[in-house]
């Protein structure tokens, strides 16, 4: 039981990681780049990025950081390890909460940007371009956050079990 308690431990402090890691991506480089952009390569960029990111990897980050959070709470609960369990739980109700700014907010905006159409044929792309990016960016940061949290109570539930 140890050994599965730590490998999802693990599994789950990588895979949080990772989605930090993506959403801060977008916060501190990608978001800020086409802030200088015109409004049609901002809508086409983003079109891509929301068709591209629908991948494997991704899915392994992003599934993965709740299976295995949610695997981790579980095996130390059954396990009786009391200490860590409050961080794990924190960490998992961090990452639920990051999941839902995603579907309510980022997900929604990302299909009224791939319906309004190609980016050549708009016509009015600065009006797409606001009705999504100040939005978007505003629920990326909560995200963001959110998910640091929750990766830090992972890593301090290393540091709890290894005490």
């Amino acid at each position: 039981m140890e050994t599965a308690r730590l490998a999802s431990l693990i599994a789950a402090t990588i895979t949080m990681g990772l989605v930090s890691g993506l959403f801060y991506g977008f916060s501190v480089a990608v978001m800020p780049a086409l802030r200088g952009a015109g409004d049609r390569t901002v809508v086409e960029v983003m079109q891509r990025v929301n068709v591209s990111i629908l991948n494997g990897w991704f899915l392994l980050g992003y599934l993965g950081a709740l299976v295995f959070t949610g695997l981790a709470v579980g095996l130390h609960l059954a396990d009786g390890a009391r200490a860590a369990l409050w961080p794990l739980v924190g960490a998992f109700v961090a990452y639920v909460l990051a999941m839902t700014v995603t579907g309510l907010v980022n997900i929604p905006l990302n299909n009224a940007l791939a319906q309004a159409g190609p980016p050549d044929r708009l016509a009015d792309p600065a009006a797409v371009r606001r009705s999504f990016e100040g939005p978007w960016v505003r629920a990326n940061v909560w995200r963001t956050l959110l998910c640091t949290l929750a990766t830090g109570l992972l890593a301090w539930t290393s540091v709890v079990t290894a005490a």
